[in-house]
């Protein structure tokens, strides 16, 4: 198989990841209201947050070679700037006037919710051109390092999204590093066979001992001492559970299927998603519809409609209206910056 044809099987692969997992994030939040009183639901969401962020941060590194560099990666920061402080607006407004959410900072300094994301994405680009010279093992060692240290901080690690920004940069450097050709090799007929098996036992085991594991730790957004340890060995624990989602992680890709397919389209609009199911959710969630979700046939409704509305936001038509929200252009930004380096010189 030549290189464009593994470049583009690559690109398929990850496309259809990418849509699963954008499932599994609406999925998460959807049920999220219900962990608490149904175990069932307890045990499904440790087992998406085990691993959906990881790999998401790491798809997104694997997208982030073909413009971390250049103009290209200039103008994909400026567009991210403005989607966050977009929807970082659109959130607060929404909260405070409609919602009437209480709890909640309002500030740029925090972002909201989901948001956190977009804001992190902007410092893995940053920090991974800082790493530019240094090799893979250097990089991969430092955000490890990192990933472990950030818990010690003596703050909280919403502000500027530092904590779950250097919780995942590990995820990202491997992403950006990404060897599809190698991973085929690997991922091919029983070994796929057995990640989907050990994908299973992992569920089945979470149902077991999963409440000895507090969710907090899963999020990345708290340092040790939110998470109540004050231990000076508490950054053992992110450490182990760094080796718990890289194995759910490798466990999860064994769904993942090599061929093009629908998915594979909806994949490229996942970003719209992202940004717009929080949305839903929090209408959801403010209009007391969970008090009357119950029982098995409630919950497989509360799926399935979870997994219908990411199919729905994915569409093409979903994109040309919303285009100017979601993905603004950066042009009249670039434009200015042009006339100011000209008025400088």
């Amino acid at each position: 198989m030549g290189d464009d044809a593994l470049e583009e099987r690559g690109e398929t692969f990850f496309l259809n990841l990418r849509f699963m997992l954008i499932v599994t994030v609406f999925i998460g939040n959807a049920i999220e209201p219900l962990v608490g009183g149904v175990s069932a639901m307890h045990q499904l969401y440790l087992w998406i947050f085990s691993f959906h962020m990881p790999l998401f941060v790491l798809v997104t590194g694997y997208f982030a070679r073909k413009n971390l560099y250049g103009t290209a990666g200039r103008r994909l920061l400026l567009q991210i700037g403005l989607q966050y402080i977009i929807f970082q607006s659109l959130y607060s407004l929404l909260d405070t006037t409609y919602f009437h959410v209480n709890g909640i900072q309002h500030s740029f300094f925090a972002p909201y919710l989901l948001l956190w994301f977009l804001a992190s994405h902007a410092f893995w680009r940053l920090l991974l051109i800082g790493m530019r010279g240094w090799k893979l093992g250097a990089q991969f060692t430092f955000a490890i390092i990192a990933g472990v240290l950030v818990g010690y901080l003596q703050l909280d690690g919403v502000w500027f999204s530092i904590s779950r920004t250097f919780v995942y940069l590990p995820f990202f450097v491997i992403g950006y590093h990404f060897s599809f050709p190698a991973f085929l090799r690997l991922y091919h007929k029983w070994a796929k066979t057995s990640a989907c098996v050990c994908s299973i036992l992992l569920l089945i085991l979470l149902g077991l001992w999963g409440n000895i594991l507090p969710h907090g730790w899963l999020y990345g957004s708290m340092t040790y001492m939110q998470l109540g340890h004050h231990e000076w060995y508490a950054g053992l624990y992110r450490l182990g559970l760094y080796g718990w989602q890289f194995a759910a992680s490798l466990a999860f890709l064994g769904w993942v299927p090599y061929r093009m397919s629908r998915m594979t389209d909806w994949g490229r609009r996942t970003l719209y998603v992202f940004l717009l199911h929080g949305l839903i959710i929090r209408l959801a969630t403010t209009s007391g519809i969970y008090n009357v979700i119950s029982g098995a046939t409630g919950i497989t409704v509360l799926i399935g409609t979870a997994i219908l509305l990411t199919i729905l936001l994915a569409q093409p038509a979903v994109k040309r209206l919303l285009h100017p929200l979601v993905e603004p252009s950066t042009a009249w930004m670039v434009d200015l910056q042009r006339a100011a380096l000209r008025r400088s010189l």
